[in-house]
């Protein structure tokens, strides 16, 4: 087993599945890096040619040291730097950058802090743990197109993500044609009747029915504007779901594909 495999079995299914929208890059950035892995799998593998794992904590950085020394066949291909998002990072220094694992309004508030080193990557990955559509309206807002998608089941949670690129034009015929589901759920996860996506349909439609069902005798306005609420969002999870009716659908993950492929041709 090659150190790319050993560092692989590491990854969780939704690192795999981050890792499996990566391009070949030049120099990829990845914010928050934690343990270092996902970059340290990205250099081990030649998608990126070098990596900066970057932390606003010393923990993790020390932490993510120890594991380029221990994991790296070349550790001066993969440097750490304490940073508060893409703070420290120069304009030109990425050509990618990965943003995962954080919430929705921080994975916002760092590009717009520095929305100009941000908008200079070639490409960016970003997985929002939550407030996707408000995520992917700022996006659009912005030129960036979603150029690719997967959705992950692991451990009872659904991760969603995505691969952007600056492209103002495609991203607003892209937000003109998605309209309110693919704001919430994602244009290309429905064009591509992503299974996991009608598996996350399917729980979020018993979700909202049992609160709906819960609110009936409630009264006063707050009520019945959670009523509402609640109504017109089963209304559209009924929409995204009737494109799968004619669609053979797995629960399978898609998990990270991209990555088995690179592996298994650089083992040959």
């Amino acid at each position: 087993m090659g150190q790319a495999d050993t560092v692989y079995a590491r990854l969780s299914q939704r690192l795999r599945a981050v890792a499996g929208l990566a391009r070949p890059c030049r120099v990829l950035a990845d914010i928050g890096t934690d343990h270092a892995y996902l970059p340290i799998y990205l250099v081990g593998s030649g998608i990126a040619e070098r990596a900066i794992a970057m932390d606003l904590r010393t923990g993790p950085l020390e932490q993510a040291e120890k594991n380029i020394a221990a994991l790296c066949e070349d550790p001066m291909r993969v440097q750490t730097r304490l940073s508060d998002g893409l703070k420290e990072l120069k304009e030109d220094e990425a050509d990618a950058i990965v943003i995962a694992g954080m919430g929705g309004a921080l994975t916002v508030r760092i590009l717009q802090a520095d929305m100009e080193t941000a908008q200079r990557a070639r490409f960016l990955i970003l997985q929002p743990q939550s407030e996707l559509p408000m995520v992917r309206a700022f996006l659009w807002q912005h030129g960036w197109f979603t150029e690719d998608e997967n959705m992950i089941l692991e451990d009872g949670k659904y991760y969603p993500m995505m691969r952007i690129i600056l492209d103002k034009q495609r991203a607003q015929e892209q937000m003109q044609m998605s309209g309110e589901g693919g704001l919430h759920y994602g244009p290309v996860l429905i064009r591509e009747r992503n299974p996991v996506l009608y598996s996350f349909l399917q729980f979020e439609k018993h979700t909202k029915q049992k609160i709906l069902s819960s609110l009936q005798s409630a009264d006063g306005d707050k009520a019945k504007s959670r009523q509402e609420e609640l109504k017109a969002a089963l209304e559209r999870n009924e929409e995204i779901c009737r494109l799968f009716q004619n669609t053979a659908v797995t629960t399978e993950n898609r998990e990270g594909d991209d990555a088995d492929k690179r592996i298994n041709s650089a083992d040959h």
